[in-house]
């Protein structure tokens, strides 16, 4: 299961959720759509909530306050989220699309176990310092980044490391033979 996220904050406040409101009220404007309560519930669940979720999983908590809100609803929802910058797509190895919300947070980083699927968020401000240089060499001003680093974590390490002592050099069974300190091996 994915870790909960790290925040500077412990919670949101009543009025960094209307300045959230306010932003994704702004955005919806200049796309053409109208503030709904539908929408309104979503983000407020959403800005709420401290984990990286999946769509099926907000909706899940988005329907404990309004059951009539839809799946669709709260797909759109959250791609009108990321598109004005109060949510960002985040891809984990388990293939599942999860969000998280950006407002009033700083610059994060994420560590994924591509064996059990977890997570660490980790804050460098070297990876801020390659982005800008990077958008000079290149003649960009960069706006955003996303960066992340795959690898087995420390538990699943443990998890395969009796599998892999039972293996010879050569990469077959020791079954039926010794191990290097010289047990048998049946």
């Amino acid at each position: 299961m994915l870790q909960k996220r790290i925040d500077d904050q412990p919670s949101i406040s009543r009025e960094n959720i209307r300045e959230a409101e306010s932003i994704f009220l702004q955005h919806l404007r200049r796309v053409g759509l109208k503030q709904t309560g539908q929408r309104n519930t979503i983000l407020r669940t959403f800005i709420e909530t401290r984990e990286h979720l999946s769509t099926d999983e907000l909706h899940r908590l988005v329907k404990k306050k309004d059951p009539r809100i839809g799946f669709t609803t709260v797909y759109r929802t959250l791609k009108l989220l990321a598109g004005s910058g109060l949510a960002s797509e985040v891809a984990f190895h388990d293939g599942i699309a999860r969000y998280e919300h950006q407002y009033n947070r700083r610059s994060h980083h994420h560590m994924v176990c591509t064996d059990c699927g977890a997570s660490v968020e980790f804050f460098s401000p070297q990876v801020g310092e390659i982005e800008k240089e990077i958008g000079r060499k290149h003649h960009y001003l960069t706006t955003r980044h996303t960066f992340q680093i795959y690898g087995v974590c420390q538990e699943c390490q443990r998890k395969h490391s009796p599998k892999q002592s039972s293996q010879n050099e050569n990469g077959g069974s020791e079954k039926g033979g010794r191990k290097s300190d010289g047990r048998r091996i049946v």
